[in-house]
């Protein structure tokens, strides 16, 4: 399983939780299979995703689909704040 890691600033939770949900269909068709959201115990203002697919090709594809389509459409990513900081991660080992 390889994830995209994904973290940035945003305005307020409910607004981009909001914008989360819409994009259920895309992500399913760009392959995500799971998600995890969470944030910084003392700072509301950040929030990081965890976002699992089979292979890293998929995900750097989705990556490059957020970047072109998605961040750059205040629209579509209306509490983004700045330019995310993104990852692909392989699992080495888990407990």
């Amino acid at each position: 399983m390889v994830t995209l890691h994904i973290e940035h600033a945003i305005t307020d939770l409910t607004t981009w939780k909001t914008a989360f949900d819409r994009f259920g269909d895309f992500r399913r068709k760009h392959g995500v299979r799971a998600y995890r959201i969470q944030q910084p115990v003392d700072n509301p203002a950040y929030i990081v995703v965890d976002l699992e697919f089979a292979t890293a090709g998929e995900a750097e594809r989705f990556r490059d689909a957020l970047v072109a389509d998605v961040w750059t459409s205040r629209e579509k990513a209306p509490a983004l704040i700045g330019t995310p900081v993104t990852r692909v991660l392989d699992v080495v080992e888990e407990g």
